[in-house]
Formats: C-alpha cells, structure tokens, sequence
C-alpha cells in the first residue's frame, strides 16, 4: 500500500510539474508583457575605474559594507518597474554568490555575503520577477581567446548555472554576455551553446535565454536567443516599425554600467526622454526595456538615481499585458553545419562567389550572374551530421519568388520543398531529422539580383 501511494504521489508531481511547464510562445508574450524592468551591474568593476577591471583584482576589492538589495528593489518598484536583472558574474569573472566552483566569490570577501540571495529575497518582496546576467568571458579564469578548453570550460559554467538555477527559486530570464561578439571571440563552438542552452532548460525549462549579442544576426530571426536583445549603448537600434520579435533592449540611466565616483553629481538621462523616446515606443513593438542603475560602493543607489526613478513613477504606469506577439519559429541553438564547407552554384558575379553564402557573414552574399534564369547553390555536408532546418536569408528581400530545396544522399536528390517564396528575407524550413551528402536550393523564379547572404543548416 504504501509503494502504492509512493507512486501515486510521484505521478502526481510529475504531473504537476510538466503542467507547470509553459511554451517558448507564452514564456515570449510574458517577458515582452512584463514591460519595464531594472538592469543591475554591480560587481568587482565597481570598484574598478573602467567597466573592464584588471581580472585579477583581489577578492578584499569587493567591500560595499551598507549592502542593501530592498533599497534596489523599492526604488524599482518607485518605478513601477516589474523585475531585476543582477550581474552575478561580468567578463572578469568575479562571482557575486556562494559558489563552489571557484573561491573568487564575494562570500570570501570581507562582507562574506552571497549577493544573489540577498538582492532575489528583496525583488520576490516587492512582487518583482528576478532575472539574472552571466558572462560566458571570464578573464579572470581564463575561459577567453587563445585560452579555451572546451570541455573543462564548459564543465565549469554549467556547474555555476547550476548552482544559479537551483539555489535561488524561479528565474524568469537569463541574460548571458561575453558570447559571440567581436570584442569576446568566444565562438559558440569555443563553448558550445545548445549544450548550454539545452543545460538551462533541463534545469528550469521556464527560464528564457537571452544572449545580448543577438542583434548581429537578422532581425528577422532567432538566432541562439529565446529573445532579440539590442543594446542600444553599442549602436544597437531596434525598429519599431518593423520588429515582429519578442525582444529586449537596455540602456543605462548612468553614463557607463558600473558605478564610477563622479556619477552622484553626473547629469543623468532625462526621464521624459526615456519614457516617450524608449519605453513607451518599444512596448508598442513586441519589445521590453531594461534600464541600468548601478549601485555604488557602499551597496547602495545614490540619490540622484533614486529622484529619477521617483520621477519615471510618477510620469509612467505599468498598463499591463501589450499586444500579442506574433508566432515565431523555434530559436536556432545549434552550429550551422554548412558554414565554411565547399560549395558549387551556377554563374554568379567574380566578387560575389558562392562560398559569401556560408561565410557566418550576413553582409556579405553570393550573387547569381543575371543572365542565369534559373541560378542554384548547393553545399557539401560534413559525413553522418544530422540536420532537421534550413534557413536562407536573401541580400534582398522579394527576389526569390519560388525556389526548391533538396538533399542528396546515395546518388539520388529528394525534394524537401518547392513553392512560393514567403516575401520575408528569411525563409526557414523545418522537417524529421535527416542526413545528407549535399543540399541546394535552386531559384524558379525570381525579380531582380538574386543574393543569398547566409544559408544554414542546422
């Protein structure tokens, strides 16, 4: 009887588990609903002159000895913002929390205090939804170019997600930096990302992953982000007229990220321009905004910041859910296979050649010569890879009128589709996990030049 009520009660929690379990589709339309929220970079760069401190500054550097995480939450909530998103590790790979994997932790500090906890106990008081940043670069532990050991590398950030996404209850979003980006190198083969992401999720499948370097693939797509992320800091603009993506982006209400010893007295960004130039717009195109706030030294918002929000309160109102967001494809996590293998395509232009088209370069693109009627393209495969999507991304949009997909295995090509192009740039196909020698795509019929930017294989 009682292995009988055992089971019982272990299918009951299974089953309360998996209801609990919510699609990639409403997770997206919650984040994009939840509106407004505050970016949070305190760290060791806090008490560094640049954002990028020397990686091995020592543990005793990090000493804010008024810490008070319920100061950040209220001045968030005086906002009407709806969550916060901390820096638990930047790119000089200091760990604000009681982690395990490393002793450079602010617990071994002279605060000896585990930061995470403090600041999502203070957030989960005040009704606010807790997200968190991670930084795949670590300078400090060498997880950087010309230093990347895969699987030791690997091993240890999944131990510290683990430790993030186990320890301190439910966590909205993951915002992850330091991947993919000029100033990184950390190709998301260097640390691979569906490892890391398909890790995430088994932890808490309800936890988006948002990569900030987003913005560099097309906005019409999801490449290895569950949300487009567009740091307007570094130039990255979203348009409001025709973004179709759940997305995010972030801005800081200081002049840099991290608190600097001039930013009590510092001019800070005008509210009324945040409101109506940024948030008011960007909740209108599927997109949320995050606005940083840097704690100082002590622990603590100062008061010129804690004004400004004061201010943002009392001019802006969380109205609720927005508009719901249009139906996605499922995010692209894993390596595009094609990229870099050889391919063979009919006349194209002598300084527009086929292999622009796998070149993980979308502004560059294979350019089909325009006395050919019916231009093709094809890709060699790597032997025994599986692949179950593909994705064109045309130079320009509307030229591609009908097309066909097709692979080659044994000596015979299949047909995996052929028909009207959609008039979006990028066209993807999903389809039953296959293997192939070769897959092409030739154009039926088509207006003007034809160019593939980028075709993946995925």
């Amino acid at each position: 009887m009682k292995k009988i009520f055992l089971l019982l009660a272990l299918f009951l929690v299974g089953n309360m588990m998996q209801a609990a379990e919510k699609s990639l589709q409403q997770l997206q339309q919650e984040f994009v609903d939840l509106r407004f929220g505050m970016f949070i970079h305190f760290n060791m760069p806090t008490y560094a002159p640049e954002d990028w401190p020397d990686p091995d500054m020592p543990v005793s550097a990090f000493n804010p000895t008024k810490l008070d995480c319920r100061q950040w939450a209220r001045a968030a909530k005086s906002a009407n913002m709806s969550y916060g998103c901390l820096t638990t590790k930047h790119h000089s790979g200091f760990c604000i929390w009681d982690t395990k994997t490393t002793d450079y932790n602010s617990m071994n500090s002279p605060v000896h205090k585990d930061v995470v906890r403090e600041y999502a106990d203070a957030f989960r008081a005040e009704g606010l939804k807790v997200m968190l940043y991670f930084s795949i670069l670590d300078t400090h532990h060498r997880i950087r170019p010309g230093r990347i050991n895969t699987k030791k590398q690997t091993a240890m950030i999944k131990a510290q997600l683990t430790e993030l996404l186990s320890n301190y209850g439910e966590i909205t979003a993951l915002i992850i930096d330091g991947w993919d980006a000029p100033w990184s190198r950390i190709s998301y083969e260097d640390i691979p990302f569906g490892e890391i992401y398909r890790h995430i999720k088994s932890l808490q499948p309800n936890c988006l992953v948002m990569d900030l370097n987003a913005a560099k693939y097309p906005r019409e797509g999801l490449f290895y982000t569950d949300i487009k992320s567009y740091e307007q800091g570094a130039g990255q603009k979203i348009s409001t007229s025709e973004n179709q993506l759940p997305a995010l982006a972030c801005l800081s209400i200081q002049r840099t990220w991290f608190w600097k010893e001039s930013m009590p007295t510092d001019q800070l960004k005008d509210v009324n321009w945040l409101m109506k130039e940024n948030v008011e717009p960007y909740n209108n195109a599927y997109c949320n905004f995050i606005l940083n706030v840097a704690p100082n030294r002590d622990g603590l918002m100062d008061d010129n910041a804690l004004e400004a929000l004061r201010k943002i309160g009392s001019i802006w109102k969380n109205q609720g859910p927005t508009q719901p967001i249009p139906v996605q494809e499922a995010p692209i996590t894993e390596t595009n296979i094609a990229k870099h293998q050889p391919t063979e395509y009919s006349w194209s232009y002598d300084y527009a050649l086929g292999d622009f088209a796998n070149d993980d370069d979308f502004s560059s693109s294979w350019m089909s010569h325009p006395l050919v009627e019916q231009p093709w393209w094809e890709v060699s495969i790597p032997q025994n890879k599986v692949f179950h999507r593909i994705t064109i991304l045309e130079g320009n949009a509307d030229a591609i009128q009908e097309y066909r997909l097709e692979y080659l295995k044994d000596g015979k090509w299949t047909i995996l589709f052929e028909g009207e192009a959609n008039p979006c740039r990028l066209k993807q196909h999903t389809f039953p996990a296959i293997t192939a020698e070769k897959v092409r795509i030739t154009i039926l019929r088509h207006k003007g030049e034809v160019e593939i930017a980028e075709f993946g294989v995925y």
